[in-house]
């Protein structure tokens, strides 16, 4: 068990929904004293994560018979691009086994992996035989076996650790040949389309150093460079007989923590104990992982179109998260979450306008990279009334608020950790799974292909009363991964909350509103170019700068300590695109959730659930003529139905683990009767610290 708990640890360490935790608020309080042994002993098995960033090039040569030869270099070094969320930072694991000798001196072997954003580089090139082509390289994952000499020592009642580190590096890496205009000679290639991708190992060496810092008993802190020579590595593009041969080399400044093993008494105990957080008064580190697969067997489906429902597929993803918090003043917090993403939906994240993976992202990547999924701000100013205890969490540090208060929080987030909360449906890491139970399906909250967006939002606690208020950043293009920095194109959201006592029982009622200002296009519009041109309807071709506006309901409501409902209902503008989030004008869903004391099991949790999504008339008849939405579009709708689903779930703590099994029931899946019903079998792995 120990095993599998470092494991778990390692993973949620550093590593990167929306719905990974809510944002919540404490004013500080002294965290528990942080216990570190005189003599510090760093011996022994470690495991955890790191950050960093890189720098660096590749020299590349390109020949072909006949053609004098072309080089040049990929310059590997971006900066962080605030819109797209991407740059040369990468997020990595590392596992390794110190020794400490009676003389100070540490000998160490380690292995790392990290997973870059983006690290990478692109070139153009022109010529007769070729015609203009684009070549890109960029590593998708790389790692290190490095051995480590060092010394142990204590400066001002700290515990350092100076050591010089080297050994053997790998990479894989993508290269890609795109044809921009002209074509190979003697072919006949599409300018625009993609001739040939590859990917290439490269193993070469890496040598540098670091200095590492003892926090607490078990935790360290470091701080590394690597400089890594890879080699060379050639590839030969068949379209134009291309040969490309390149070397790279890479600078990388890491900055770590490390969960330490050593041999004192709370790690040589038999009892199952879970890892501590690492928490100081003006610092915490709290991390999750979380495993999900799913699988559709057969269904009826007669035709298919782009963003049809596949049958008979299973899909997974896994994510990693980092909830690393700082205290910049009095009531102030900053809160960066990095995070680790890898796999895909059903189809694509396709298929469902309720989709059965709130862990599903719109797009997906079959190896895992690096994103900074939150950066924010929040400062508390309290306002009087009773004090209440908050516990240490993700994104919340312990200490005591007062029942009125005022929050503000500025950066990046999701507009979800403030709004359309309910404590029983909102997590698809911890509750139900479908994107229309977790949160109200016409919401259409602004938000990145990742579910976060830029933006500032305003809480005022008094009383039972909450009144929420924020201005949020929406995309480019609608449904899309870069977001709108110039704030041209924004959303307003609203809410209203009101928290009472039933029959001696905890509940809430939210009401919650938005208002999105941005380009985007009318069905009726779209019908009637398609009409005009007999041609499938086409959104994006009658966008223009527009509002679209929704109302939502919810509600929670605790029956007995075990047992607890909620219910959820909305609708939005039926004739307008919506811009983020799902094809759904309207909806409704109700569900419970039930603690296993009834049957002797008060850890395990039953959940089940029902949603019914709709659309409106100008909304089936764009999908009839061939329209494609956000996640749906059969390429035609004959016969149109509400899209019902039912889930239920059943969650049991395994180890240091959380195991749920999941089922979900839907039918007319893209509010096609022609289609389905669809079963869906879901399993979810779920750790957190």
């Amino acid at each position: 068990m120990r095993g599998l708990r470092a494991v778990a640890l390692g993973l949620m360490t550093f590593a990167g929904g929306a719905h990974a935790a809510d944002i919540s608020a404490a004013q500080p309080s002294k965290a528990p004293p942080l216990t570190m042994p005189s003599g510090y002993d760093w011996t022994g098995f470690y495991f955890g994560g790191h950050a960093g960033y890189a720098l660096g090039s590749s020299r590349w040569s390109s020949t072909q018979a006949g053609v004098p030869s072309v080089a040049g270099s990929f310059d590997f070094s971006n900066s962080y691009n605030f819109s797209s969320g991407t740059g040369s930072y990468l997020l990595g694991l590392q596992a390794g086994y110190d020794y400490l000798t009676a003389s100070r001196w540490l000998f160490g072997l380690e292995t790392d992996i990290a997973f870059p954003s983006f690290v990478g580089g692109t070139n153009t090139v022109s010529s007769v035989p070729t015609g203009t082509v684009s070549e890109l390289e960029r590593v998708e994952f790389s790692g290190n076996v490095l051995g480590r000499i060092g010394y142990a020592a204590d400066f001002a009642a700290t515990h350092w650790l100076l050591y010089a580190t080297g050994g053997l590096a790998f990479s894989f890496d993508q290269f890609t040949r795109t044809q921009l205009a002209g074509a190979p000679a003697g072919g006949t290639a599409v300018p625009g389309t993609i001739e040939n991708t590859f990917l290439v190992p490269r193993v070469g060496g890496a040598v540098g150093g670091g200095v590492e810092i003892a926090l607490a008993s078990h935790w360290t802190a470091q701080l590394q460079y690597l400089f890594t020579d890879y080699g060379h590595v050639s590839v030969t593009f068949p379209a134009g007989a291309q040969r490309l041969t390149s070397n790279l080399t890479l600078s990388q400044v890491r900055a770590g923590l490390n969960y330490r093993f050593n041999n004192d008494a709370s790690t040589s105990s038999d009892k199952d104990v879970t890892p501590p957080a690492l928490q100081t008064d003006n610092f915490a580190v709290h991390g999750q992982t979380t495993f999900l697969e799913q699988y559709d067997p057969a269904f009826r489906s007669p035709y298919a179109g782009p963003n049809s429902l596949i049958p008979n597929q299973g899909r997974e993803t896994w994510d990693a998260t980092a909830y690393l918090g700082f205290r910049l003043w009095n009531g102030a917090e900053l809160w960066v979450n990095p995070e680790i993403d890898q796999g895909f939906g059903l189809s694509g994240t396709l298929g469902v306008a309720g989709f059965p993976s709130g862990e599903a992202y719109k797009i997906g990547q079959s190896v895992a990279y690096a994103r900074v999924q939150r950066a924010l701000v929040r400062q508390i100013i309290n306002l009087g009334g009773d004090e209440q205890k908050v516990e240490a969490a993700a994104n919340q540090f312990s200490g005591a608020q007062t029942a009125n208060r005022l929050v503000l929080t500025v950066g990046k987030f999701a507009v979800t950790d403030i709004f359309d909360i309910n404590k029983y449906a909102h997590d698809p890491r911890g509750d139900f799974m479908n994107w229309s139970i977790v949160d109200t399906g016409i919401f259409d909250y602004a938000a990145d292909a990742w579910g976060y967006t830029y933006g500032a939002a305003a809480e005022w606690y008094q009383g039972d009363w909450t009144l929420r208020g924020g201005v949020f950043d929406l995309s480019i293009v609608p449904n899309s991964t870069d977001l709108d920095t110039s704030f041209s194109q924004f959303q307003w959201v609203g809410e209203v909350e009101r928290r009472y006592q039933l029959f001696g029982q905890p509940g809430k009622i939210a009401v919650t509103g938005y208002l999105s200002r941005g380009r985007m296009g009318s069905y009726a519009d779209a019908i009637a170019l398609a009409n005009a041109t007999g041609t499938p309807a086409d959104i994006a071709a009658v966008r223009r700068y527009r509002s679209r506006d929704g109302i939502s309901m919810n509600l929670e409501q605790q029956i007995t300590g075990e047992l607890g409902l909620f219910a959820r209902a909305g609708v939005a503008n039926p004739n307008i695109e919506p811009y983020e989030f799902t094809d759904i004008d309207r909806t409704a869903a109700a569900g419970l959730q039930l603690t296993g004391k009834p049957w002797g099991r008060p850890n395990d949790t039953l959940g089940v659930a029902g949603v019914i999504n709709g659309i409106g008339k100008f909304h089936q008849q764009y999908f009839d003529a061939g329209g494609l939405g956000i996640l749906i579009g059969d390429g035609q709708l004959p016969h149109p139905a509400p899209e019902k689903i039912l889930e239920t779930y059943y969650e049991l703590p395994i180890s240091y683990f959380k195991l749920t099994i999941d089922y979900q029931f839907i039918a007319n899946p893209g509010y096609n009767t022609d289609r389905g019903p669809v079963s869906v079998i879901g399993a979810r792995l779920h750790s957190q610290f």
